[in-house]
């Protein structure tokens, strides 16, 4: 019988490093996958149903909202984004582990939802060098850096419901500490007390 995947639900301030970090560990991996989202944006240009986003309309996602047939879900400038409870449900039952990579209150929904998910803050090893790697992205206004920063402080004293924490000081430390939480989720006494029967 193949092991259920787990949900594993990773936020961190931006400029963190989570998608790197995500994406270093997934890397030859094909028991990883990421959630994907139902959005009433229109897709953009060479964006695909079902690869980027589930594009659905308003009436639809009112109705998936109404339903609780979203694990989680915001609105964010006008459009309404959530993350489809099936979707992950079947990925999980494939044996998949799938990665969520959300901010901290879709995440509370999440594990209101589902507290058995695996919860990952990744933070950067300083708010020092928070500040150098937005500053060298060179995309952001000094402004905006100060806004960003001053949200991490906040994500911070939020955070305290998360079971993990890692530090993204070298992506290659990091990326092996989030699959050795995920290794230590799958060798639960209570996911493999079948075994011993």
């Amino acid at each position: 019988m193949r092991e259920k995947g787990k949900l594993i639900v990773l936020s961190g301030p931006s400029g963190a490093g989570k998608s790197t970090v995500v994406f270093k560990a997934m890397e030859g991996r094909e028991d990883f996958c990421f959630s994907t989202s139902v959005t009433t944006r229109k897709p953009r240009p060479g964006e695909v149903d079902g690869r980027e986003y589930f594009f659905i309309d308003r009436e639809r996602y009112d109705q998936m909202v109404d339903r609780g047939e979203l694990l989680e879900h915001a609105e964010y400038v006008n459009n309404g984004y959530g993350t489809p409870r099936a979707f992950v449900e079947q990925r999980l039952a494939e044996g998949m582990n799938v990665v969520l990579d959300i901010e901290i209150q879709g995440a509370r929904q999440v594990y209101e939802k589902m507290p058995d998910a695996v919860m990952i803050f990744l933070i950067p090893p300083s708010l020092e060098e928070l500040r150098r790697r937005l500053e060298g992205r060179g995309t952001d206004t000094q402004e905006a850096i100060e806004g960003r920063l001053a949200r991490a402080r906040q994500e911070y004293e939020e955070a305290r419901f998360y079971r993990y924490i890692v530090v993204n000081e070298v992506v290659d430390k990091a990326a092996a500490e989030f699959l050795a939480i995920v290794t230590a989720e799958h060798c639960r006494a209570s996911d493999r007390l079948h075994l011993l029967k």
